[in-house]
């Protein structure tokens, strides 16, 4: 086996895994895909419960996307999940969508329902909230939330979970203010009670905005290579802070080292892997995930 395929190969894939042992039948699309770990957590799972099949990484293009949706049902496939950059344009790819995905407007999930047709789901949102009370011990909807890269998929599905579980304030930050100006006006729209400002993310409105808020996020990708910029000024840091990074891969961003050294709790976005994970192994086959199967191949 590979460790990841391209869309080349799904067009054959039924071909191309004739002598599998355990049929491939769910994946992870994106582009990069190579980093992901959701095989190692969804692979135990599927032998805990019994499922004769196993989960594969497709390096899938933006372009490519729709006719790799297409081909979900005629090669057999049960599902797959969504990341960068596939989640927005997933919206209108797909035949339904549930509550989830309606409200986040991205799609992190496809199921293969019987007939064919494709139903999108997110589990971005309760996955982040799950993880954050995991690793703080804090709600995350009783938290003053600073989101950083609040403009894309992943940080306006985090807004709009925090909004609907009663953050009482939200600073979305982005570095092209177009893109989160209407992230903001959804969530007044949405639950006026939630106080939202808006910043561009230089070092000056960080500063600012940083002595009012709980909960640092970083819900972009900036972090994922070495030579990535600073998000944050690491002088501006305080101890009572806490610093959650959805990637997982670095282990410890830069994000999380500086905020580490000033004393803030930390803690990377393998937690959200997990919980994402579960709620969409119980989306594909309703019925409960193996969860602790699914934490020891994360290694958690």
């Amino acid at each position: 086996m590979a460790e990841v395929y391209s869309f080349e190969d799904l067009i054959h894939w039924n071909a191309l895994t004739a002598g599998w042992q355990l049929p491939g039948r769910l994946a992870v699309f994106g582009d990069p895909v190579a980093h992901s770990r959701s095989p190692q957590m969804h692979n135990p799972a599927l032998e805990e419960a019994g499922i004769p099949a196993q989960y594969v990484r497709l390096l899938i293009r933006e372009e490519e996307l729709p006719a790799a949706l297409r081909e979900l049902s005629r090669q057999g496939f049960l599902g797959t999940n969504l990341t960068i950059p596939h989640k927005v344009a997933a919206l209108g790819l797909v035949d339904r969508l549930t509550d989830s995905a309606r409200h986040l407007r991205t799609v992190n999930t496809v199921r293969v329902e019987s007939d064919g047709t494709l139903s999108g789901h997110n589990t971005d949102g309760p996955g982040l909230s799950r993880a954050v009370e995991e690793a703080f011990g804090v709600p995350l909807g009783g938290q003053r939330l600073l989101i950083l890269g609040a403009g894309g998929g992943a940080g306006r599905a985090a807004a709009v979970q925090s909004a609907l579980e009663g953050c009482p304030a939200l600073v979305l930050a982005n570095r092209t203010l177009s893109k989160v100006e209407s992230v903001a006006a959804e969530i007044r729209s949405l639950r006026p009670e939630t106080s939202v400002t808006v910043i561009d993310g230089s070092p000056e409105s960080l500063n600012r905005a940083l002595s009012g808020v709980d909960l640092i996020l970083n819900a972009s990708s900036v972090g994922m290579k070495v030579d990535d910029p600073v998000l944050v000024p690491a002088g501006t840091f305080l101890p009572r802070h806490r610093v959650y990074d959805m990637i997982y891969a670095p282990e410890r961003t830069r994000l999380l080292e500086d905020a580490a050294a000033a004393g803030a709790s930390v803690a990377n976005g393998l937690a959200m892997l997990l919980w994402q994970g579960v709620l969409a192994f119980e989306f594909w086959f309703d019925r409960p995930a193996p969860v602790d199967a699914m934490r020891r191949g994360l290694g958690l």
